[in-house]
């Protein structure tokens, strides 16, 4: 069992940045992980994932160029900076664990789910 925590969220300006961070236990080192996004009435949409190691990234278009993921050496955390913030980033962040060593950008490849974070941009 993996459980992943997620904080960080807030209420910012459009432009600014933030910094989300995700708590995993130990047994996700072995894990791809990856963060999605749902704002309200639309669907859960993919944001970015990192392989077991760091060594391998994916994003989402909307995001491309504004979000960077990461995770630290022994891989139990996983921060995405949000720069560049806009008001479309607004939704609840939710981080998830892969049941493979590296990331997809299907929500159904991924076995554990964290409570989620809220953020919110405003223009």
């Amino acid at each position: 069992q993996v459980q992943l925590v997620e904080s960080g969220g807030g209420a910012v300006q459009a432009g600014t940045s933030l910094r989300l961070s995700c708590a995993a236990g130990r047994t996700s080192s072995n894990n791809g992980v990856g963060w999605f996004r749902q704002a309200p009435g639309k669907e859960r949409e993919f944001v970015a994932g990192i392989s077991w190691n760091g060594g391998s990234t994916i994003y989402g278009d909307s995001v491309r160029g504004r979000f960077t993921i990461s995770r630290d050496r022994y891989g139990n955390t996983v921060a995405l900076q949000m720069d560049s913030l806009k008001p479309e980033d607004t939704a609840v962040y939710y981080c998830a664990a892969a049941l493979r060593a590296y990331a997809s950008s299907q929500a159904t490849d991924y076995r554990y789910w964290g409570q989620g974070t809220q953020v919110t941009v405003s223009s």
